[in-house]
């Protein structure tokens, strides 16, 4: 079974408008309410792909019940735990540039947490799990790290998709995936990351740390694969993105539908480099039909061994 688990589920208020004016007035062209996170857009991902998982996390007041509602009408199984103050609401404003403005993280209570461990221990060997987003405030950074630590003996299967502290303490727990971007790999090593190649090395420098395999995005100019054995660079012709939000997430979902269809780590990176750019040039999430159709503009190289 795959599992997904989003520690800050969001209501993403998606609004559309010509230009912004700070300190005017703007009118909004066009709005949608989406349930987000990043795990919830893993498990929407893998759903329209046809993969079940179950979304794991916390969701609060009148904001938590509309994030369960539109995972229930998606066909997504939930567990939710439920916590006292509102899930958070982000906004995300498309104008002449994406900006976003993320809302305040509830607070998550001693015993929500404890109760959420105790679920994450009835997993297997059989099943995979997605550690995935921002970890709230009122958690420790290091939470993703002592999940992983407790299911390290068990055999799961974990892939980590966070940055900063919570990304830096779980990586010695050995996960299966990590998926930085060009900017976080920069912001761990504190130097600038400008090519693929680059890319790269900053990647392999991460491996002695814990990650099976490493893969960066690099936005517009494709992405990177890094693991013991190989590397790859994927590079995807030049277009201008419609929405980057969710690509992210749709390369993570991409390559976990790949993976556990074939077991073989060039076809899931190729998959997922087309998942994550079919989502860039969409307003909603990739689809299997915009997956297929973007496949093969992807090219495919080796990288340098070391």
């Amino acid at each position: 079974m795959i599992y997904t688990l989003t520690l800050n589920p969001s209501i993403d208020y998606h609004i559309t408008l010509p230009a912004f004016t700070e300190g005017g007035l703007n009118r909004v062209q066009k709005e949608r309410k989406t349930a987000g996170g990043k795990g919830i857009n893993v498990s929407l991902v893998l759903k329209k792909l046809g993969m079940e998982s179950l979304a794991l996390g916390f969701t609060g007041g009148f904001t938590g019940r509309f994030i369960e509602g539109e995972l229930l009408e998606a066909g997504i199984h939930t567990e939710f735990l439920r916590i006292g103050e509102d899930s958070r609401i982000n906004i995300k404003l498309h104008a002449e540039k994406e900006t976003e403005l993320t809302g305040v993280s509830p607070r998550i209570p001693r015993e929500k947490l404890d109760a959420l461990l105790l679920r994450l221990s009835r997993l297997t060997n059989k099943d995979t799990l997605v550690l995935s987003g921002g970890v709230p405030g009122s958690l420790d950074q290091g939470i993703y790290g002592t999940i992983m630590k407790r299911l390290q003996v068990k055999g799961v299967r974990i892939f980590l998709d966070a940055s900063g502290a919570a990304l830096e303490k779980a990586l010695e727990e050995r996960p299966f995936l990590i998926k930085p971007n060009q900017q976080e790999v920069s912001d761990l090593f504190g130097v600038p990351i400008e090519t693929a190649e680059e890319a790269i090395t900053y990647a392999r420098k991460l491996l002695p740390l814990g990650p099976e395999n490493v893969i960066v995005s690099l936005g517009g100019e494709g992405a990177v694969l890094v693991n013991h054995h190989e590397a790859f660079i994927a590079r995807i012709p030049r277009s201008k993105p419609i929405n980057t939000i969710g690509a992210g997430d749709s390369m993570v979902a991409g390559f976990l539908y790949q993976y556990v269809r074939q077991e073989d780590v060039e076809s899931a990176f190729r998959f997922a480099v087309a998942a994550g750019s079919a989502t860039a040039l969409s307003e909603g999430f990739c689809t299997p039909e915009s997956i297929e159709a973007f496949l093969p503009h992807i090219i495919l190289k080796k990288g340098e061994n070391t």
